[in-house]
């Protein structure tokens, strides 16, 4: 849907509430088309202003997402606006504006945003509030469990396949927000490494994928071109490790002779092949199997794995 022949890239932002529970709407306008658009559970509301909910909303999504738009077309104006506009721009690299549409057709694609957020939350609220508790609260679990403040939005988790050493390759999965980004998974056929050495291969996966992603960080700078372009450039708030103590140091290895801070975490395994714990700065944390987080582990793990079987059962028929 063509939105309006300005051609700057805005987000349009309006929400919709009842009582303690409220829905954010976000449209995605790039180029002048509506490209996408994607709803969020919030709750605690009761007592804020619209302009608190929305600038609180404003503030937390921002912060980890990986673009900024020129413009923020809102239902109501920011508390703070200056402060937040100023933060923005500094991220974006250039200003951003804040606009309040009163009229016209800018003023309707706010509404329109407005009424999506009341559809979902009539027809929707039970749907989306287990789907906020399986993903985004799976995640800030994990991030309370491990004690990282600045939370987790990206996580890559990577896995090892082969059959005695044969065709060995590697598979990289990647969750924003709990739920996987399939257009994210990178395949690695092992190249250095001959026979089965899980570790090897791990650190040659590993090397290939930051160095690759500095390669092209370093690239797009030159050019002037955002990081976001790169198919390697974002890296995870946390790596994944499919294993205990040996993996994560080689992970860390890894990250410390590239020049990298990223909390390395593996998910350690029992004696049957069954998730028992995770494995983080040297300790084991139990944690409970009933839980979303657990569960969120669980996927993780298996989609991994599943990802590299299969590549490698497609690079096995083809050699066969």
């Amino acid at each position: 849907k063509i939105t309006s022949s300005e051609m700057d890239d805005k987000d349009v932002i309006a929400f919709a509430r009842d009582k303690d529970e409220a829905v954010v709407q976000v449209f995605f306008v790039r180029h002048g088309r509506l490209i996408g658009r994607e709803h969020f559970y919030v709750s605690g509301v009761a007592n804020d202003t619209e302009s608190q909910v929305l600038t609180a909303f404003v503030k937390q999504y921002y912060a980890s997402s990986p673009f900024v738009p020129s413009t923020l077309m809102l239902q109501y104006p920011l508390d703070d606006r200056e402060v937040i506009l100023e933060w923005l721009s500094g991220r974006k690299g250039h200003k951003v504006r804040e606009v309040v549409p009163q009229r016209g057709q800018k003023e309707r694609l706010v509404e329109l945003a407005a009424e999506n957020a009341r559809n979902v939350l009539t027809k929707d609220r039970e749907k989306i509030r287990l789907e906020e508790a399986r993903t985004t609260g799976a995640v800030r679990d994990l991030a309370e469990m491990l004690g990282l403040p600045a939370g987790i939005r990206r996580m890559e988790a990577f896995d090892i396949s082969n059959i005695s050493g044969y065709e060995s390759v590697g598979s990289m999965v990647v969750y924003e927000d709990g739920k996987p980004k399939r257009s994210d998974y990178r395949k690695f056929r092992i190249k250095t490494v001959i026979g089965p050495n899980d570790y090897a291969s791990m650190r040659e996966v590993l090397t290939r994928r930051f160095t690759h992603g500095l390669e092209e960080l370093s690239q797009l700078k030159e050019q002037g071109v955002e990081k976001n372009f790169g198919s390697f450039t974002r890296f995870p708030d946390i790596l994944m490790m499919d294993g205990g103590r040996g993996q994560v140091n080689i992970a860390e290895e890894v990250l410390a002779e590239l020049g990298l801070s990223i909390p390395v975490c593996g998910m350690v395994k029992d004696d049957n092949h069954r998730t028992r714990g995770l494995y983080y700065q040297n300790v084991e944390i139990p944690i409970d199997r009933h839980s979303e987080g657990f569960r969120l582990i669980t996927r993780i793990q298996d989609e991994a794995h599943r990802f590299a079987i299969e590549y490698h059962r497609s690079l096995r028929g083809k050699s066969q």
